[in-house]
């Protein structure tokens, strides 16, 4: 019997641990910021918009929220949804500061 309670709350533990999957927002690459034109970038930036979205979906209380709170006090859930929103951030800014760029050029020429 101890060494069920103990598997079992092993496994509890090791299950806290950020269980909800947040979608990844990588940096716009240089090839990235180099090929896409004007309507890619904008096209990025509804898809970004999509991403963040996902985020706060996911980020939503359930019942994974509860194990991830009876594992580590919900840590590692708070910490993943915080990176997911800062990378996906940081991509989004990525994308509006090269669609002034690309934009501004299109509709100069």
């Amino acid at each position: 019997m101890l060494k069920f309670c103990s598997v079992f709350a092993v496994v509890l533990l090791l299950s806290g641990c950020a269980l909800k999957q947040y979608p990844s927002s990588p940096p716009v690459s240089v090839v990235q910021s180099t090929q896409l034109d004007c309507s890619g970038v904008q096209k990025e930036i509804a898809d970004q918009q999509q991403v963040q979205i996902k985020i706060d979906q996911t980020g939503q209380f359930d019942g994974l929220t509860v194990l991830g709170f009876l594992g580590d006090f919900g840590i590692g859930n708070g910490v993943a949804k915080s990176l997911a929103q800062k990378h996906a951030d940081e991509r989004m800014g990525q994308l509006k500061q090269l669609e002034q760029n690309k934009c501004a050029a299109a509709q100069q020429s």
